[in-house]
C-alpha cells in the first residue's frame, strides 16, 4: 500500500506547489500581500512565516491547497473584505486592476503548462524524444490495413492530408476515427500512392478497466529509437507535447458533453493513486514523465469556466471587463456556491468510478449478499 501513497503524495505535493507558485509569485510582483501559502486543507500539522509576513504551511488533508491573499473573505477568494484601510487597500487582492487580477488567477494554471515543458524538454535533453518512424513494420492479417494494400516498408507521408512525421500521429490520429474513411498517402520506394481505408475498431480498456471504441489499422512500426534533442529543439518538442495533450482533453470532454464519450473514463484519487504506484515503479524517467501529463491535466481542470475554480473566476472577470463593473456579489456567491456543488458532484462520480472499476463495489456487494 505504501508503494503507492508515497509516490501519490509526492506527485500531488510537487503539482499543488507548482500551482499555488504560479499564483503566489505574480500576486506578490503585482503587489498583492499574501497571507497564507498552504499545501492540503485544515489544521496545520507545521509552518513558518517569512519577512513579508506570508505563512507556509503543511495542512493535515493532503488532497490539494490554496493561496490566501489579503483582503479575500476566504481562501478561494469570493468576496472582498470592506473594513480596510487606504494603506491595506494598496496591498489587497481584490482591490487591484482587473488586468492584475486576472494576471495572478491565470498564473496557476500557466505555472503547471511551464512544468509540464520544462519537465518534458529536460527528459527530451537527457533521456531523449523516443522517436518512431512512420514506417509500417508490420501488417495483421485481414486487417483494415491489408484490405487498403498497405505493405511492409511503407512510408505513410499524410492521412487525410494531414502531414506525418512520427508513427504515434498514425495511432492518434485513426484511434479516434473508429469505423471511418481515411485517405492515406504512402511511399512505396520511390513511388507516391494513395490509398483508401476504412478504419477497423476494437474495444480497448485503460489499466483501471475503462472501456472505449477505438480505430485500429492493424500495422505495426519498424522500431523505436530515442532522439536528443538541443535545448531549443527539446523546449519546442515540450511544448507541441503539451499542445498535443490539452488538445486531446479537451475533445474527450467536448465528446462526453455531447453524448459520444464514455463518462466511465472519468477517474478520480483512486485512479491516479493507482497510477502513480505503478508508474513510480516502472523509474524515475517514467514517473517524471506521468507528473508533466498530471500537470498539464491540472491546469487544464483548473481553466474550466467553473465557479471556485481559476477558469471561473476568469469568466466572472470576463463579465466585469463587459459591463465596467463587478459582477453582483450574489451572483458571484451563487455561482460559487454552484461551482462547488458541481465538483463536488464531479469527485463523487469519479470516486464511483474508480470503486467500480478496482472491483471495490463488487466485493462490498458480495459481502452483503
Amino acid at each position: 500500500m505504501l508503494d503507492y501513497i508515497l509516490p501519490f503524495l509526492v506527485a500531488l505535493t510537487v503539482l499543488v506547489f507548482v500551482h499555488e507558485l504560479g499564483h503566489y509569485w505574480v500576486a506578490r510582483r503585482a503587489g498583492v500581500k499574501v497571507e497564507v501559502f498552504s499545501i492540503g486543507f485544515g489544521r496545520e500539522i507545521f509552518g513558518w512565516t517569512d519577512k513579508s509576513g506570508t505563512r507556509w504551511r503543511f495542512s493535515m488533508i493532503p488532497l490539494g491547497g490554496y493561496v490566501k491573499m489579503f483582503g479575500d473573505m476566504n481562501p478561494a477568494s469570493v468576496g472582498a473584505r470592506d473594513d480596510l484601510t487606504p494603506e491595506e487597500r494598496k496591498v489587497a487582492f481584490q482591490h487591484k486592476s482587473l488586468l492584475r487580477r486576472a494576471a495572478i488567477v491565470a498564473a496557476g494554471p500557466i505555472a503547471n503548462f511551464i512544468f509540464a515543458i520544462v519537465v518534458l524538454a529536460g527528459l527530451f535533453m537527457v533521456v531523449g524524444q523516443p522517436v518512431i518512424e512512420p514506417i509500417v513494420g508490420l501488417v495483421q492479417a485481414d486487417s483494415a490495413a491489408e484490405k487498403a494494400g498497405l505493405q511492409l516498408g511503407d512510408r505513410i507521408l499524410s492521412l487525410d492530408g494531414d502531414k506525418i512525421d512520427r508513427f504515434e500521429q498514425i495511432q492518434r490520429y485513426i484511434q479516434v476515427r473508429p469505423g471511418k474513411q481515411v485517405v492515406i498517402e504512402v511511399k512505396r520506394g520511390d513511388t507516391p500512392l494513395t490509398l483508401n481505408v476504412q478504419a477497423g475498431e476494437r474495444v480497448a480498456a485503460d489499466r483501471f478497466g475503462h472501456e472505449q471504441k477505438i480505430g485500429v489499422l492493424g500495422i505495426g512500426n519498424s522500431g523505436q529509437r530515442y532522439v536528443r534533442l538541443d535545448p531549443i529543439a527539446a523546449v519546442v518538442g515540450a511544448a507541441d507535447q503539451t499542445a498535443f495533450i490539452i488538445g486531446a482533453t479537451f475533445q474527450g470532454l467536448a465528446q462526453m458533453i455531447i453524448g459520444q464519450g464514455d463518462t466511465s473514463q472519468i477517474g478520480g484519487i483512486l485512479s491516479i493513486g493507482k497510477m502513480s504506484g505503478e508508474v513510480a515503479q516502472d523509474g524515475i524517467v517514467q514517473f517524471l514523465g506521468f507528473l508533466a501529463v498530471l500537470s498539464i491535466n491540472l491546469g487544464f481542470i483548473n481553466l474550466l469556466p467553473i465557479p471556485v475554480l481559476d477558469g471561473g473566476h476568469l469568466l466572472f472577470y470576463a463579465g466585469e471587463a463587459i459591463y465596467r463593473r463587478p459582477l453582483p456579489k450574489r451572483l458571484q456567491e451563487a455561482g460559487s456556491m454552484a461551482g462547488f456543488a458541481a465538483i463536488v458532484s464531479l469527485m463523487l462520480f469519479a470516486t464511483w468510478n474508480d470503486l467500480v472499476k478496482l472491483r471495490v463495489v463488487s466485493w462490498v456487494s458480495g459481502l452483503i449478499g
